[in-house]
């Protein structure tokens, strides 16, 4: 790994701990450069990035929604596929068995020490106890519910097995308890009666509160909080958020009997009337859950979830289950709902590890950068409301087009067009020659040192003369005048031309502005009429949604903008069909399909006026059809400027190449 040092770089053996680069905003703009460029919306091509992810360079995959979507899915699937809200019975039942089976046990320890001590009438009484106790045991109830309640009233005989009954009866209330306010977990932990007096109390003022708010009053939140305060660990700040969380704990406590067999609701329904054998404790939480549910209808009361796996689950483990199903649910709504990626701030990446991994986790971290990165990279920025490219990024997406048409194109291409003269210039031709009298002295150092090295042999000091100097070879500068007419018909995306017509655009406008930014280049887009457009404009124009080629309309303005540049002058037309419309001497637009004779010459004439000024026109057809081929071929006979037959796939190679043949060849003829 390289790290900066103060005199230069130093080294180090990769040992797990330094950090790998991450996606940078560079290649996030060029991951988005198609999109934007067909759709023309950026806020839509960031949205379509968060959902669709992206690959690194290096293999590295930043997961989308979609992935992550599908992951919560796969989770919640998996979840449900294992497991068995059964066990929430067999649990209890198998401990209420163990608690029996210790009576039984103790019953027959008490008989033995009664006949070990040999007092007779003591005997009889014992073995009539424990006869009645057996018969009691023997006769408890089939169901959960109905054990609970008899045993409740059983009188042990065995001072352990009640105990461990006791024991059994205030963990399985307390976990009834928890699963109902989940937010009160360490409040209600081993609670007295006394606490649980205070309980019934503070829900009866819940109540109360709920009420004074339903009927518009304020409810007094703060005393409530000074007296019963030590029942919310949370320390809640305001009475909505307090509601809204005991809300969502009933509202998941419903949810478990909604997931559970008619059977096993019946049964959970009635355990709960058993352990919560107070009347005003059940009944002040039955209207605390009919109150919550009726101020936030919203939340899932109704939601069932669909447990079909055999892995039996107790009480508690439940509950946290269902809480892992909810905390599911509700990143799976927060990832549908993000239309932006500062929406995903919201998402608590801890929870998303736990519950999707620690990739995953760290793809929805980057994806809530997206625009914060390209906006601290200076690619975009926030006006009136929303994101558009800066001229950084309007520079960065034509350098994307350019480098995307070079790289399909060999590289000696351009290397077999040779200049036929150098001399004084500004734009570097990427060749040396010897030094001569009266050249500028643009010294190549390392061409210099090479010569001298070649001719001193290797070796330290190097020392120059004269002879060992090499210079820049500089191409004679000439200027050109550029209007680029770009179709934007209804026909370009609906024939799939118009993505390869709007990187040909960016392309040229970047080859133009960074390697020959003395020429001018004019950009024109035409439908049913033709308008200038602005560089900065093109990487969100859209397709036009109506009907009309109005090549006269664009002939007439690229041959304005024209007039008043000096230089070589050419109109570039891409277009894939033939002239349908035309400009009316009243300024009304005239369309017809097939096209008529006058539009054609309506249009022809235009081509007429550019000839007369000079105005070279070169046609890049994406649909050699046999009208545009004849209309063509007609303007070009009296244009004399020339046509291509090309595809969407090419069209960059041929433009690119033509254009900068072309800049050869004026050098040559200067």
């Amino acid at each position: 790994m390289r790290r900066r040092g103060a005199k230069g770089f130093r080294y180090s053996r990769w040992d797990g701990t330094q950090s790998i680069p991450d996606f940078d905003a560079d290649a996030l703009l060029g991951e988005i450069t198609d999109d934007l460029l067909y759709h023309g919306d950026l806020h839509a091509a960031l949205r379509r990035l968060m959902q669709q992810g992206m690959e690194g360079d290096q293999g590295e995959r930043l997961q989308g929604l979609r992935e992550l979507l599908q992951k919560l899915r796969d989770r919640r699937r998996e979840e449900l596929d294992r497991h068995d809200l059964g066990g929430v019975y067999a649990d209890i039942a198998e401990r209420l068995d163990e608690v029996v089976a210790m009576e039984r046990k103790g019953i027959e320890r008490r008989e033995r020490d009664a006949a070990q001590e040999g007092d007779r009438r003591r005997q009889e009484i014992v073995d009539q106890l424990a006869t009645e106790r057996r018969e009691q045991l023997d006769q408890l109830p089939p169901d959960l519910a109905g054990r609970v309640q008899e045993l409740q009233r059983y009188d042990f005989m065995d001072d352990a097995a009640r105990e461990r009954f006791e024991a059994l009866m205030d963990e399985l209330r307390q976990e009834l308890l928890n699963s109902t306010f989940n937010q009160m977990q360490g409040a209600m932990a081993n609670m007295s009666p006394e606490q649980m007096a205070r309980m019934k109390d503070m829900l009866a003022e819940l109540n109360e509160m709920l009420r004074q708010r339903e009927e518009g009053g304020e409810p007094d939140f703060d005393g409530f909080m000074e007296r019963y305060g030590d029942f919310f660990p949370d320390n809640p700040r305001t009475l909505d958020e307090l509601l809204e969380a005991m809300a969502r704990s009933m509202a998941q406590m419903q949810s478990l009997l909604n997931s559970m067999t008619p059977e096993q609701r019946r049964q959970l329904q009635e355990l709960a009337e058993s352990l919560l054998d107070d009347l005003d404790l059940r009944w002040q939480v039955d209207a605390l859950a009919r109150n919550l549910q009726s101020a936030f209808p919203d939340l899932p009361w109704e939601r069932r979830q669909n447990f079909t796996g055999e892995d039996p689950l107790g009480f508690a483990q439940a509950a946290s289950l269902l809480d892992t199903l909810d905390d599911i649910d509700g990143l799976e709504r927060l990832l549908q709902s993000a239309s932006e990626p500062g929406a995903l701030a919201e998402v608590d990446i801890e929870r998303a590890a736990d519950l999707l991994g620690d990739d995953a986790a760290r793809s929805l971290e980057r994806l809530a950068e997206l625009a914060k990165m390209l906006e601290e990279a200076g690619l975009i920025e926030q006006k009136e409301g929303r994101l558009q490219l800066t001229p950084k990024g309007m520079k960065r997406i034509g350098q994307n087009a350019l480098g995307d048409l070079f790289e399909r194109l060999a590289r000696d291409r351009f290397g077999r067009h040779e200049t036929v003269q150098s001399g004084v210039g500004t734009e570097s031709d990427f060749d040396t020659k010897p030094y001569e009298w009266g050249d500028p002295f643009r010294l190549d150092v390392q061409e210099t040192v090479r010569n001298a090295l070649r001719r001193s042999g290797p070796g330290t000091p190097v020392r120059l003369t004269p002879d060992d100097f090499e210079v820049e070879r500089t191409e004679l500068h000439t200027r050109a005048a550029t209007v680029l007419m770009v179709d934007l018909s209804l026909s370009m995306p609906m024939r799939d031309n118009f993505l390869a017509a709007k990187k040909v655009t960016m392309a040229l406008h970047s080859l133009i502005s960074t390697r020959f930014p003395r020429d001018y280049l004019g950009i024109v887009g035409f439908s049913e009429v033709a308008r200038e457009l602005k560089p900065e404009d093109v990487p969100e124009v859209s397709w036009d949604f109506v009907y009309g080629t109005n090549m006269q309309h664009g002939f007439l303005l690229a041959r304005r903008m024209l007039a008043r540049e000096s230089g070589t002058k050419q109109i570039i037309m891409i277009t894939d069909g033939e002239p349908t419309a035309h400009i009316e001497p009243g300024g009304d637009v005239f369309f017809a399909y097939p096209p008529v004779a006058r539009t054609i010459e309506e249009t022809l004439k235009e081509v007429v006026r550019c000839t007369r000024e000079g105005i070279r026109i070169n046609t890049f057809m994406l649909d050699p059809s046999y009208h545009l081929r004849e209309f063509v071929e007609r303007m070009t006979r009296m244009n004399r400027g020339r046509a291509f037959f090309t595809t969407p796939e090419t069209l960059g190679d041929y433009l690119l190449v033509d254009f900068i043949d072309q800049k050869r060849e004026q050098r040559r003829a200067g």
